[in-house]
């Protein structure tokens, strides 16, 4: 551990027990995951240390995980023809995207939607991470036909096409623990100078009951929903003044019957770093990442509540291929067959296999509804839902 990663872990270590002194010796899971992330400066998403690119041993590798847009362009090239029908169905020019990582996502879909794109706003609590994203996105700095924005805060009224990749697993979770039948909250205590788990008895419980008596560990998403809440409110206030947004998030989760079945009963809170991942966030905080799945269920009721329609759910795999994957990757082939494309496609399969990211990974579509509650894609299916829709299974 090198000395500028030490001090770091070292003062995060310093405020987190001081939180938990001043909190009487005890935080709750979502507390201490929230401060080990996002405190200024230290958190992991909040200090400048590298951490999301390319594979080990690629050109500009060194991070600790990779995710879709940096693994393949392709990713944001297929997900800008959805995202194009978007603004053409809700007649906006506007992109929210939240959680923009290094920027890439953003640029791909820039390049593809270039004239269809009139303001794109990147909603991101990294500073670190926001000037990376101003470096990726250098040649639209001074593009006259597209603005691009950093938003600290969110309007009332949002109007035009939000998206989020891998932005809902790094909201902060509380964990819940049965253990000889009695239920308890599981939080953070500190002793000897290391942090350790500690249950307390809750009346939290999941929002299904999960059968048997066994010893059982998993994660509430209050923070997520709450979040998709939020966004909901923004896009249809837009709506009232007549423009109207759509939302699509895609991440590694599950629906509510699959993420409390009762085989899963040890959770599924991950921590990555350097393209490792291992299962103990008490550790090395500030210098790896801390997420959960997605309870795609929570998050689709908590949309519809809040007055979204839903557009579709569906994997990963399947909503690419919808939108033209194979297409693209046709083109692609066609443009360049030297080994160097080869293995780009080769990584850009890995977007779409059962094995890889294909399976794992979701998509959740959501719309405003008119004056008589009807989306702006009518009775027809979102491109990306056109076939293969898991709606159902929410």
């Amino acid at each position: 551990m090198s000395n500028t990663t030490q001090s770091l872990t070292t003062h995060l270590s310093a405020h987190l027990a001081q939180a938990l002194a001043e909190a009487g010796g005890w935080l709750g899971f979502d507390d201490f995951m929230a401060r080990a992330l996002y405190t200024p400066g230290l958190g992991y998403y909040a200090n400048d240390l590298r951490k999301l690119g390319l594979m080990p041993g690629a050109s500009g590798g060194g991070s600790d995980f990779v995710t879709a847009p940096e693994l393949s362009p392709l990713f944001g090239q297929a997900l800008a023809a959805q995202i194009g029908e978007a603004l053409e169905r809700t007649a906006t020019d506007q992109i929210w995207e939240f959680g923009a990582g290094s920027g890439a996502l953003a640029l791909q879909l820039l390049r593809a939607l270039r004239g269809k794109v009139r303001r794109y706003t990147i909603v991101d609590l990294s500073g670190a991470l926001r000037a990376r994203q101003q470096q990726t996105l250098q040649e639209f700095a001074d593009q006259a036909d597209v603005r691009i924005d950093w938003a600290a805060t969110l309007p009332e009224a949002m109007h035009g096409i939000v998206v989020g990749n891998e932005v809902l697993d790094a909201m902060p979770v509380k964990l819940l623990a049965r253990k000889h039948g009695v239920w308890h909250e599981r939080g953070v205590a500190e002793d000897r100078g290391h942090f350790v788990w500690a249950d307390r008895p809750t009346e939290l419980r999941p929002p299904v009951a999960i059968a048997g008596e066994h010893d059982y560990l998993t994660e509430t998403h209050a923070q997520a929903e709450a979040f998709m809440r939020t966004v909901a409110g923004k896009l249809l206030h837009g709506a009232k003044e007549g423009r109207h947004g759509a939302a699509f998030f895609i991440d590694y989760g599950f629906p509510e019957s699959e993420y409390y079945h009762p085989q899963r009963h040890m959770g599924t809170v991950m921590c990555h770093r350097a393209h490792q991942s291992d299962t103990d966030p008490l550790s090395d905080v500030g210098l790896k990442d801390i997420t959960a799945h997605v309870n795609f269920t929570g998050i689709a009721l908590a949309g519809q509540e809040a007055g979204l329609d839903v557009l579709g759910y569906t994997s990963q795999g399947r909503f690419l291929f919808n939108c033209g994957l194979a297409r693209l990757m046709t083109l692609a082939r066609t443009a360049d067959d030297t080994p160097e494309a080869l293995a780009r496609r080769a990584q850009a399969s890995k977007l779409v296999m059962e094995h890889e990211m294909g399976e794992l990974f979701k998509v959740i579509g959501f719309a405003t509804p008119d004056a008589v509650g009807r989306s702006p894609w009518g009775d027809a299916a979102a491109l990306g839902f056109a076939s293969g829709d898991r709606t159902h299974a929410l």
